[in-house]
């Protein structure tokens, strides 16, 4: 059967296919299969250039263009050329190596150079610093890209959206009034920690041999500063060093990373639960599609279906980074196989996640706020005043404000007229009675449009 969507396990490969093509790059078995293959040749030629290892000498400019050549140009019939003899060896790492030696096999000027593929390397050498190489290009081409997109998004809406008065809603009943942009700025603010923190999180790598001290090493050549020359080449790749470590590198690192996106991914379900509240309540219109249909049986609907399959993914996206921290921190003794399948399933965490993204921003842009629909519910809604009012009734001692207030306003609707009526009863000062008598729902926003236009945060310590 042919690798058609429609015959796709996954809707990640699937129905979704087509927007989750750049993870193809990072996530694929082909991306992890020429992973391997650079890290092979790159630890190769580190070794070419130890002065101390002096069996393998110094790979002319061409030899060195023509190794680097094995993965910038390798395609995907040298990746089913591997997977061959996988099939055969029933070790994937090992069908790499095999792969790799007899390339060099058919280039008489690397022929000796044979033996060093793969020198002194337990697999997990080659798979560990495979995987942080993706993982650091995903998250530099993919992830962070389209994380920024949604976050712009929010933080522009903000400011456009400063002033616009809106009813708050706490605990889903009407409460003092703040302005959308307010609301919208606070989601970008968090999305900006969110961010730093995926951007930060360490991506580690080892390469230490069968138990990470360097045995086999130290054996065939004692003479080798052997941590520098491995701290240099993880370095290489981009990678932070650790020297400590079993035979698999513990993941503390990509844990973190993990968290990090679980963490953010709450965060974007949290606002993506709130526009869909927003939308409910008629503060956003959506833009319409001539050609698209809402339901079945029903021609009047516009549904916010980005912002439902982004939170379904999300929640997916969630739970999978979580049990994927939780797991790969966690090993046997000095290795056991268990996070060997957890490991190819990255791609299915972050596809999801990505898949939210790309909702969200398309969502966000079908997005038209309804002023006059906020107005009418601010409008509806004068006893949010309360607060207002008995505050400034504390400031000049009034008896019992709290308890008036209370009395006037507690569980019922009440108009403009009783409102202002009570106000002018009150015995404050005629400066402080002016200015709640001038006071509407609409105009008691506080700070907020201010703070909307606080920024993205990216700096608080918050």
């Amino acid at each position: 059967m042919s690798l058609d969507p429609l015959v796709a396990i996954s809707p990640l490969d699937g129905r979704y296919a087509e927007q989750l093509a750049p993870l193809r790059e990072h996530f694929s078995e082909f991306a992890l299969i020429r992973a391997r293959v650079e890290v092979e040749v790159r630890w190769l030629m580190a070794l070419a250039s130890c002065e101390q290892i002096p069996e393998l000498a110094p790979f002319s400019e061409q030899d060195a263009a023509f190794l680097r050549g094995l993965y910038e140009g390798f395609s995907l019939a040298d990746a089913r050329a591997v997977k061959e003899l996988e099939r055969r060896t029933n070790h994937d790492v090992k069908a790499v190596e095999y792969w790799l030696r007899a390339q060099l096999a058919e280039r008489p000027s690397l022929a000796s150079a044979r033996e060093f593929v793969h020198f002194a390397c337990t697999s997990e050498d080659i798979n560990n610093l495979a995987y942080g190489m993706l993982l650091a290009r995903a998250r530099e081409q993919v992830l962070l890209p389209r994380l920024d997109a949604v976050r712009a998004r929010v933080q522009e809406a903000a400011v456009r959206w400063a002033e616009a008065p809106m009813l708050a809603r706490t605990h889903g009943q009407p409460a003092t009034p703040t302005t959308m942009g307010k609301e919208w700025a606070v989601f970008a603010h968090r999305l900006a920690r969110a961010r730093k923190a995926i951007a930060t999180a360490p991506l580690c790598g080892k390469i230490n041999g069968a138990t990470g001290a360097f045995q086999a090493h130290c054996v065939a050549y004692p003479e080798v500063d052997w941590l520098a020359l491995s701290r240099s080449f993880v370095e290489s790749l981009g990678l932070v060093w650790n020297p400590l470590t079993t035979q698999i590198e513990p993941h503390d690192g990509l844990a973190s990373l993990l968290d990090a996106c679980a963490r953010a991914s709450n965060v974007l379900v949290d606002f993506a639960r709130d526009v869909w509240g927003y939308i409910s309540l008629g503060y956003f219109r959506q833009a319409l599609c001539k050609e698209e249909v809402g339901s079945s049986t029903m021609p009047h609907k516009v549904n916010p279906i980005d912002f439902e399959n982004a939170e379904g993914n999300l929640e997916l996206a969630r739970g999978l980074f979580r049990t994927l921290a939780d797991k790969l921190t966690i090993s046997r003794f000095q290795r056991d196989l268990s996070d060997s399948t957890v490991m190819r399933n990255l791609g299915v965490a972050f596809g999801h996640f990505v898949l939210a993204l790309v909702s969200l921003a398309r969502g966000i842009d079908k997005l038209a706020l309804d002023p006059a629909r906020l107005r009418k519910d601010l409008e509806e809604n004068w006893e949010v005043l309360a607060e207002a009012v008995q505050t400034v009734m504390r400031r000049y001692g009034l008896p019992d404000p709290y308890e008036q207030l209370k009395a006037l306003t507690r569980g019922r609707r009440i108009t403009a007229q009783e409102m202002r009526a009570f106000i002018a009863s009150l015995n404050l000062p005629d400066e402080a009675k002016q200015r709640l008598l001038a006071l509407t729902p609409a105009s008691y926003v506080g700070l907020a449009p201010q703070l909307a236009r606080l920024g993205s945060g990216e700096d608080s310590a918050c």
